[in-house]
């Protein structure tokens, strides 16, 4: 039984990927004759230097702290 069900859902990801490859992506077509899908790069660019940023300053302090906890 586990099977059958295991070789539906293949057979359905298959068959949706299939689809998937036949249409264009008409949405970045027009943004990049625009020329606006390098804004929408930029951004999320800035986001993930945001978060990278973000994270290295939270670790710095975490590790100052983690010292400062370990010598008293």
């Amino acid at each position: 039984m586990a099977r059958k069900i295991i070789l539906c859902l293949s057979l359905l990801l298959i068959h949706l990927f299939v689809l998937a490859q036949d249409s264009k992506p008409e949405m970045a077509d027009v943004m990049r004759s625009n020329g606006k899908i390098y804004v929408v790069i930029a951004v999320i660019v800035a986001i993930f230097a945001g978060i990278i940023i973000y994270l290295v300053r939270l670790d710095r302090k975490l590790t100052k702290l983690e010292k400062n906890h370990f010598k008293s």
